[in-house]
């Protein structure tokens, strides 16, 4: 399978194998994902922070090899970017 097995597919092209992608909520528990989340100071700091919501994203890709990854971010940003308050409470 090529580099480019994820966008194949969504053309309409057949693939022998199927390509895999990864929602990136599930890779919370990596240890990469962990030191920058420390840094970042709020979990909304690294959804508004482009070069960090890029960088979790693509940690799975590289450590595990997937086609593909959905962007970083939490739903309740859509609410954020209307002006509705919002936080995460710790635990």
């Amino acid at each position: 399978m090529t580099d480019k097995a994820l966008l194949n597919v969504l053309a309409g092209k057949t693939a022998e194998t199927p390509p895999i992608w990864l929602m990136r909520q599930a890779g919370r528990y990596l240890p990469e994902y962990r030191e920058i989340r420390a840094k970042t100071g709020s979990f909304v700091d690294l959804c508004l922070n482009p070069e960090m919501a890029a960088e979790v994203t693509l940690q799975p890709i590289r450590r595990f090899g997937m086609d593909g990854a959905i962007l970083f971010s939490d739903i309740l940003i859509v609410p954020y970017g209307l002006g509705q308050p919002l936080r995460f409470v710790e635990g």
